[in-house]
């Protein structure tokens, strides 16, 4: 059974467009680079043959990957239930500093710096589950912070 992986309906077809362009274009081009460095000869020592390889090696990694991601994907859908889940928008604020503004997206998504904080993190794991008013309070790395959840969106 596979794992399952939550990514946004934008995120899905973006991974699945990475997808077809590293199987197609990017294997290519290596195939090619590869077929290049094999014509120079003595492959020992030769570096341009040695690089490609490891590119080679990262490239199908990164597609088996993406595979396994969107074999178990879940597609996250906009909820309006009056709780936090994975998918929903909320602002919330930690004492008298401004209000932060995430959407709770899945592991794979996850970019705080542009506004999308994993549920598997301290702070979206606190969230789940949770309603405007409630204070949460999140036990991460740097210690013990309480939310107050403003609002869902």
């Amino acid at each position: 059974m596979s794992e399952k992986y939550y990514l946004t309906k934008e995120g899905a077809e973006n991974m699945r467009l990475e997808l077809e362009n590293m199987v197609g274009s990017q294997r290519s081009e290596l195939s090619e680079r590869l077929r290049t460095a094999i014509q120079q000869g003595d492959l020992s020592e030769n570096a341009d043959y040695h690089k490609a390889k490891e590119d080679q090696a990262f490239l199908e990694g990164r597609i088996k990957e993406y595979e396994e991601i969107l074999a178990g994907v879940v597609i996250i859908e906009e909820k309006h239930s009056g709780l936090i889940d994975v998918g929903s928008t909320v602002v919330i604020q930690e004492d008298n500093f401004p209000e932060e503004k995430y959407q709770l997206v899945g592991a794979k998504e996850a970019s705080p710096l542009d506004g999308r904080i994993s549920n598997e993190s301290p702070i979206g794991s606190a969230l789940l589950g949770h309603k405007p008013g409630d204070v949460v309070e999140v036990n991460a790395p740097t210690g013990n912070t309480k939310y107050k959840i403003i609002s869902i969106e």
